[in-house]
């Protein structure tokens, strides 16, 4: 069976992405705003966002929001 799309014209996501500066290394990646998952740096493995159940806590500098929602 054939799926169809999964963006619905009009529903917006719940959260943001972010791009996040490593303190350690100055890596900088993007982060959904409300991880459902520790993420860690790329580079060097620092722990850029931890869950909290709703926002996730950002540990890094955030550099921009790339796409609010």
């Amino acid at each position: 069976m054939a799926r169809g799309p999964t963006h619905l014209p009009g529903v917006s996501m719940a959260g943001s992405f972010h791009r996040v500066r490593c303190g350690d290394c100055e890596n900088e990646q993007v982060v959904f705003g409300k991880a459902s998952s520790v993420v860690s740096c790329a580079v060097c493995g620092t722990t850029l966002a931890t869950p909290t159940g709703g926002e996730a806590e950002l540990a890094g500098d955030v550099v921009e929001t790339v796409e609010a929602r």
